[in-house]
Parts: C-alpha cells; sequence; structure tokens
C-alpha cells in the first residue's frame, strides 16, 4: 500500500481562475503526486501571466507515485480546440473540458488515480457549446453509474449533505422519497466512517418545511416521509438526530455533537456553509467507487491572469483529497486482513 498517492486535478475551465490556482499551489511541496489533466501550453502561457516558474513533466503510470516538486507539475496532456483567453469564455473548448473530466474518472476507475480534485467549470459556456452539462456531480455520477450520489461541503468545523441537489424548489418535495432518503442517508453514514474515519457517525437531520412542519402545520413531509424513514434507519443502528428545524440545526447546541448535517435541498444548507467558510471550504462527491473533492467557488473571469485569485480551497481540496485516499486505503487493508 503506498504512502504516497497520486492525485489528478482537472483544470476546468481553461478561461477562468483554474488554470492560476494549479500553477499558484504547484510552487509548494506535497507529500503526493499532483497530476494536472489539461493542456501544457495552457499552463504555460498562464504563468507567463502570472510570472511564476513552472516546469512540465508528462505523467507517467509506469512507476509509484512520488511526491511533489515545488516549482514543476506533471501533466496528463489533453489538447484545447482553440488557445485560451484568461477572461473570455470560448463555447469550441467545451468539449475539452469535458474530456479532462472523463479521463480523470475512467483513469481512475481503472485504479492509476487515487483521486480527483477539480478545479471551476462554466455549465454556461459548456451548454452553448453543445454538450448537456448540469454540474460535476451530475457528470460523475452517471460516468461511474453510481446508484445514487451524495453532494457534500465541509469547512473547518462543518459538513454539510443534501438529499437533493441542482434541482428547482418546486420540485424538491416530490423528490424526497423514502427510498431516496435512505440511500442517501447510507451514502453519508458509510463515507463519514470509510472516507474520514469516524467510527460511530452522528448526523443530524433537516426537516423540509419550516420549524420542520409544526407537527403537520406547515407541511406534511416531515410526518409522511422524513420521520418514519429515519425511525427505520435508526433501528438498524444510525446515529440519527431529527428532524430538525433547520433555522435551529446550525447551532452550537446541536452542531458541537455531530459529525455532519444532512439538509433536504441546495439552498437551505450551503448559504450557512459558504457563510462559515467561503474560500475555506471542499465540494465533496460521496457514495462513488473513486473520490472526488472539488474547490467552493467559480470560475471566477475577471480574476483570471491577474495574480489576485484565492487558492486556498484548492489546497484544501487536494489536502481533502489525500486523507480520503489514505482512508480507503485504511479501510479496504482492514477489511482485507479480517477477511
Amino acid at each position: 500500500m503506498s504512502q504516497c498517492k497520486r492525485i489528478a486535478i482537472t483544470v476546468g475551465e481553461p478561461a477562468g481562475i483554474g488554470p492560476d490556482l494549479v500553477i499558484m499551489i504547484a510552487q509548494q511541496a506535497y507529500s503526493d503526486e499532483l497530476i494536472a489533466i489539461c493542456d501544457p501550453e495552457l499552463l504555460i502561457t498562464r504563468a507567463r501571466q502570472l510570472n511564476l516558474p513552472i516546469a512540465i513533466e508528462r505523467c507517467t503510470f509506469d512507476t509509484e507515485p512520488t511526491p511533489h516538486i515545488p516549482r514543476t507539475i506533471k501533466v496528463y496532456p489533453v489538447e484545447l480546440k482553440r488557445p485560451a483567453v484568461a477572461g473570455e469564455l470560448n463555447p469550441d473548448n467545451a468539449a475539452y473540458v469535458v474530456e479532462t473530466l472523463r479521463i480523470a474518472a475512467e483513469e481512475s476507475l481503472a485504479g492509476r488515480f487515487d483521486a480527483i480534485v477539480t478545479a471551476p467549470v462554466h455549465k454556461g459556456v459548456i451548454n452553448e457549446g453543445g454538450i448537456a452539462f448540469t454540474g460535476h456531480t451530475e457528470y460523475f455520477e452517471a460516468i461511474t453509474q453510481t446508484p445514487q450520489v451524495v453532494m457534500m461541503l465541509a469547512t473547518e468545523g462543518l459538513r454539510v449533505a443534501l438529499v437533493t441537489t441542482h434541482l428547482p424548489l418546486s420540485a424538491v418535495s416530490a423528490a424526497i422519497t423514502p427510498e431516496r432518503l435512505t440511500d442517501v442517508v447510507t451514502v453519508l453514514h458509510t463515507s463519514l466512517k470509510q472516507d474520514f474515519g469516524i467510527a460511530d457517525p452522528h448526523i443530524l437531520v433537516a426537516g423540509l418545511n419550516p420549524h420542520a412542519g409544526e407537527s403537520g402545520h406547515l407541511g406534511h413531509e416531515e410526518q409522511t416521509t422524513i420521520e418514519p424513514t429515519l425511525a427505520t434507519l435508526r433501528a438498524q443502528g444510525l446515529k440519527l438526530t431529527g428532524p430538525l428545524p433547520a433555522d435551529t440545526l446550525f447551532t452550537p447546541k446541536y452542531l458541537e455533537t455531530c459529525d455532519a448535517a444532512l439538509t433536504m435541498y441546495h439552498d437551505q444548507g450551503l448559504p450557512v456553509l459558504k457563510y462559515k467558510g467561503f474560500g475555506n471550504a471542499v465540494n465533496i462527491t460521496l457514495g462513488m467507487p473513486i473520490i472526488r473533492t472539488s474547490v467552493d467557488h467559480g470560475t471566477a473571469l475577471d480574476l483570471a491572469g491577474t495574480g489576485r485569485a484565492d487558492a486556498g480551497s484548492l489546497r484544501l481540496a487536494i489536502q481533502y483529497a489525500s486523507d480520503m485516499a489514505r482512508n480507503k486505503a485504511k479501510s479496504i487493508h482492514e477489511r482485507q486482513e479480517t477477511h
């Protein structure tokens, strides 16, 4: 079991800050091998704009991974369709962006990467380029053929997972079924144990409606779906508290005793998480056979090429990916020894 892990970084939208962030983090040492999946000329050009040194080395899978050397970057080359200009979106490069994600996923499934870290993409320009694209989470869910993935964001002292992700609010209630809630809680519980090394996870679960439905006076989903499902899961040994009103769940009284909070929809939990840790948080996709973490921000086209981008979230995403890869390897090793 190699101590040094091989971490893939998809550089994301070539006109955005993804290339800047990769060049910035490449200036320091890491205990794992970092491989950028992108057009090497993109990094060379952007490094000149940022006035930062970078040496490009083509990656190879023929040898064991080695720790990252400062001011270098190993690259899995993918050619841009059109040269990228910082801050200027070009739909012609949409297929290039999606291709970098495909390579990362398939090489990870083949065991050649221990984890994937994704820099931000621009969903709008990918769709303008003729490729239907909802987001990283849904893309990796499809390509890995995972029945149920869970989106979780994490920052210091808080992890927030979602039952539904990129749905209009009008569609959320119908999407919260006993089956979906059971699958999401199970994935979250398993990942907290396997990927985060928590022996007996405690999960707080939010209600859907104000005041968690106020005993049915402000909505029925808590009584008909959420509470019965949680009761079934508790009977199986899971440590779950809820459904709790979302406006009081995120208070020290509850958070100091839990390992993660589970909310019903995107804007119920993520505003709290991003208020607490924006720029120092990580987006994590749980439940897949591969590890994927990401930055918590967008492409920031106005900052691309200026040197004013903050690489904090990418550094943290790399750290989470590294820790999760080690916890997963340890968990697999322990299971093998048991059998």
